[in-house]
């Protein structure tokens, strides 16, 4: 069992010191971002790039293109800029974000966009990590209609899943797909007064004995079932970006999930 570290677990860290606390917490993976912290926007790629060198990481990849879902000419300028981003600075893949507003996106036009999507991926060395959204107005929830789409975009090899455990639970999901998945995202939610339709990203916290998602029960059958990449922590809630510590914090999760698994 291997972690990873996403740069929202501390964004007030800067990304020398980000990349310096994942490397005492035991692991060289990292992720980053572009909303919090802004780091795409903000840093220079060959900074980044010389940075991760220089402290033996890897980061494996950027969040996230939203919508990827909706193709226009819009979005394929800024697909194109973060790959170009994310190329220049050594990442090795892309996080893909469905629309989430509740305005339905067509099997058709997922498909076009992933076909749209592909060139921009494999002629850059990247891959893209297709991420569906459990949320109830996510216009892509399941993992299994990704996989679908996936194989009718002929992109078997340039896309694989993202399998977050905060949107496993809120899709009600019960397959696991190992096979197609990179990357875990884990969070919990500890909150006891609200409803499984009811959680947003602000109720996603580290993962404790008080988790609501079954975080462990979804680690558990994704080992048992051959995944072998890292699980990667990305909460969102503002107590834990506001931590005073947030290295102990990531510990103390840390050490209770190896236990716990």
């Amino acid at each position: 069992m291997q972690f990873a570290i996403n740069h929202i677990s501390a964004p007030r860290l800067s990304l020398a010191e980000f990349f310096a606390m994942a490397g005492r917490l035991g692991t060289k993976h990292v992720e980053i971002r572009n909303d919090l912290p802004d780091v795409v926007n903000s840093l220079n790629p060959s900074d980044v790039r010389a940075e991760a060198d220089r402290q033996g990481v890897t980061i494996l990849s950027i969040n996230a293109l939203y919508p990827f879902n909706v193709w226009t000419d819009g979005l394929a300028q800024r697909a194109t800029a973060m790959a170009d981003y994310a190329q220049a600075a050594g990442a090795k893949a892309l996080v893909m974000c469905p629309l989430n507003d509740g305005t339905q996106v067509s099997f058709d036009d997922l498909v076009k966009a992933l076909k749209a999507m592909k060139p921009i991926l494999s002629e850059r060395g990247l891959i893209g990590l297709v991420e569906p959204l459990g949320f109830p107005i996510s216009s892509l929830r399941k993992k299994s209609v990704a996989i679908e789409a996936i194989k009718a975009a002929s992109g078997e090899g340039v896309y694989k899943l993202m399998h977050d455990t905060f949107h496993h639970h809120l899709a009600g999901e019960t397959e696991f797909f190992p096979e197609w998945t990179a990357l875990v995202h884990i969070s919990g939610v500890t909150d006891p007064d609200i409803g499984v339709d009811e959680m947003l990203d602000a109720h996603r916290v580290l993962v404790d004995s008080n988790d609501r998602l079954e975080n462990i029960a979804q680690i558990k059958t994704l080992l048992a079932a051959g995944y072998d990449g890292p699980l990667s922590f990305e909460p969102f809630a503002k107590g834990v970006h506001e931590a005073a510590d947030p290295e102990a914090a990531l510990q103390h999760s840390i050490r209770y999930i190896r236990t716990a698994v």
